[in-house]
């Protein structure tokens, strides 16, 4: 409670005039979603047009290069709603549901167009290797859409667009597992989207995406059980999802050729493989303790990673706001929060996900305030098993042996 207290008097410090002229505008800057889908739909007619394959990276660049520029160059967001504001948001909230529809539909436009240039075409197989990684961190765009629908639950419209974005890159099982399973075990070794601190980004995606799928699957199996429905009724929502993807892929596949197929699987795979470098970041060795009931205490600010850069904040719909969002899964994210005294990530998701993707530069940045955040305490970090006695050797320092 006094984490929130807290922020709600760093909201009140704020410089008035500049929180008066961003909270004016910042609806129309939600719009930024549409970069992700635009940029690959103007790359891919770009190299159709030129014969230039290295056009085909065009998104790649912009997601791992230019946004981490753009976020240092114009700052963090000092904006935080008011409960007023907050109340007005939510109840006139049909345009900010509207730019998720319209960014799905995009989503499905801009995998299309690149699927056909690139079988309509020829080109070098680096070109194509280009595209299949622009189209991977679309994905990852279109994952973070299908997140902000699919915890919508009472809305049934949000709930089928959210199916429709996540057979984009074939990820059916990512709503059910996402809310059932990693909202519930967020930030405990139970947890196979939570990172530990030691553990590799490749080492984390072979316990992530297998775990987080056989999860997913068997939280829709339980639940269809209980309804006495058959695991392959036309209400599981995860074959529901599958379907769309299956049909949507069969009809480009039909159209532009056998090449298609392959491609729109690798770009699939990297699309998850991007999804679980987010999951990497957002979460690494934070662990929640449990209470002497043996249960996990409360998921609070302190259990998630957060960056308040402005432009990757617009793009991901406020992800980065991840404290406030694990505390309110459901709040929607034009009212998401930042914490300033939650953990904080040193940039955007897209440069972090770029250094995790280097292992030993990812520990020298991260391990250090994992360390910090537990104040030299390690039996408080969620760790690598494998990691540990040598974490323990080299860092384990509590802070209250240091002072007594």
């Amino acid at each position: 409670m006094s984490e929130i207290n807290n922020t709600e008097k760093n909201n009140a410090d704020n410089n008035p005039k500049d929180k008066s002229y961003w909270a004016t505008v910042k609806k129309y800057w939600y719009l930024v979603t549409f970069v992700a889908p635009a940029a690959l739909l103007v790359t891919a007619l770009l190299a159709a047009i030129t014969g230039q394959g290295a056009w085909l990276w065009g998104f790649t660049a912009i997601f791992f290069v230019i946004i981490p520029i753009v976020d240092t160059i114009v700052g963090e967001d000092p904006y935080n709603p008011s409960k007023e504001e907050e109340t007005e948001l939510s109840t006139n909230d049909n345009y900010y549901k509207n730019i998720l529809y319209l960014a799905t539909a995009a989503q499905w436009a801009g995998l299309i167009t690149m699927t056909y240039v690139v079988t309509q075409y020829s080109w070098a197989w680096y070109d194509i290797l280009g595209a299949v990684l622009s189209v991977g961190a679309l994905h990852a765009v279109g994952l973070t859409i299908s997140h902000e629908l699919g915890h919508k639950v009472r809305d049934k419209h949000q709930t089928l667009a959210a199916k429709i974005c996540s057979a984009c890159s074939g990820y059916a099982h990512f709503n059910i597992e996402h809310n059932k399973g990693h909202h519930k075990h967020v930030a405990t070794p139970e947890d196979p989207a939570s990172s530990r601190m030691g553990e590799s980004l490749y080492k984390f995606a072979l316990r992530e995406i297998p775990g987080a799928a056989q999860r997913g699957w068997k939280l829709e199996a339980d639940r269809l059980k209980r309804l006495n429905k058959s695991f392959f009724s036309k209400d599981n929502e995860l074959l529901q999802t599958l379907a769309i993807t299956f049909v949507a892929y069969g009809l480009m596949t039909a159209a532009f050729g056998w090449m298609a197929l392959p491609f729109l699987l690798l770009t699939a795979a990297y699309g998850w493989f991007q999804l679980t470098m987010a999951n990497y970041i957002e979460h690494y060795g934070l662990l929640r303790q449990k209470n002497e009931d043996g249960r996990y205490e409360r998921c609070q600010p302190k259990h998630s990673w957060n960056n308040n850069f402005k432009a990757t904040n617009l793009i991901t719909l406020h992800l980065q706001r991840h404290s406030d969002h694990h505390a309110h899964p459901t709040r929607a994210y034009q009212i998401l929060r930042d914490y300033p005294e939650a953990p904080q990530l040193p940039h955007g998701y897209p440069a972090m996900m770029a250094l995790s993707m280097v292992p030993p530069l990812w520990k020298m940045v991260m391990d250090p305030r994992v360390v910090e955040w537990a104040k030299g305490d390690m039996s408080l970090v969620n760790m690598d098993s494998a990691s540990k006695s040598r974490m323990f050797q080299k860092y384990h320092k509590p802070q209250h042996a240091i002072a007594s």
